[in-house]
């Protein structure tokens, strides 16, 4: 079986960085980019890893591609802070990867995720595959300031096992989320014209798919929350756009 890399790019995630590389201490070796974190992000992970390299912000993209250049294993799973690997899914990978010869340069693994006290699984939210195990050297990443992904140069499969998303733990902490996401989605909508449809139907039409369509609806209020905050993502997002225009 070739080596495996458990990979993580952070800043400032104290209260995840240590359960996201506990997950990976079946990896071969893990390794860290950090931003330059504030808080005890740096401190708790060297608990796991002494493999910790910091790099400047500059984007999604940016650091992702810095990170990938650290890896000097066959493949490579990458998380985020606020993500686990499963130990379902550690047993698939190294049964996946104990074959004598692996035909991927990627394999996609449904992520499930969790939103205040409970596991989400409509509105699109799961299985939503995520391309998080892949072949060193055969990887990029995709050109998007935000929700950014890896490619591949080759065929990808598919897993069963989950990824954990841990995506938030208060109202305040996701509008901070959705804050931050809305801003990066304005700068690569910036030149989409604003007007009545985008600021006030199509936010609408979007919560609609989501909720009833998609079946949000099934996850009860706290899938009620979820497509509201789908819906002020893009209000939030359009609403920036009109103003980067105007600047």
């Amino acid at each position: 079986m070739e080596k495996v890399t458990g990979l993580v790019i952070c800043r400032n995630e104290e209260r995840n960085i240590g359960a996201c590389l506990k997950s990976l201490e079946w990896c071969d070796e893990t390794v860290v980019v950090d931003a330059f974190s504030e808080d005890r992000t740096i401190e708790i992970a060297g608990s796991y890893t002494h493999n910790i390299h910091l790099n400047e912000w500059k984007g999604f993209r940016e650091q992702r591609m810095f990170a990938l250049s650290k890896v000097h294993t066959g493949w490579i799973l990458s998380l985020d802070a606020d993500e686990r690997c499963t130990p379902q899914l550690a047993a698939e990978i190294r049964k996946t990867l104990a074959t004598d010869a692996v035909d991927h340069s990627g394999f996609r693994i449904p992520r499930k995720s969790y939103f205040l006290g409970k596991w989400i699984k409509h509105g699109g939210w799961y299985p939503d595959y995520q391309l998080r195990l892949i072949r060193a050297g055969k990887a990029t990443v995709t050109d998007r300031l935000v929700h950014e992904s890896y490619d591949v140069d080759g065929s990808t499969g598919k897993l069963e096992s989950d990824i954990e998303h841990y995506t938030a733990y208060s109202v305040d902490d996701y509008l901070a989320k959705i804050n931050k996401y809305s801003d990066l989605s304005a700068l690569e909508k910036q030149s989409q014209k604003v007007g009545f449809f985008r600021l006030f139907v199509y936010p609408r039409l979007e919560f609609v798919k989501q909720y009833i369509f998609k079946g949000n609806f099934l996850d009860g209020k706290e899938g009620l929350m979820v497509s509201n905050f789908h819906m002020i993502t893009k209000i939030l997002t359009y609403m920036k756009v009109l103003e980067l225009q105007k600047k």
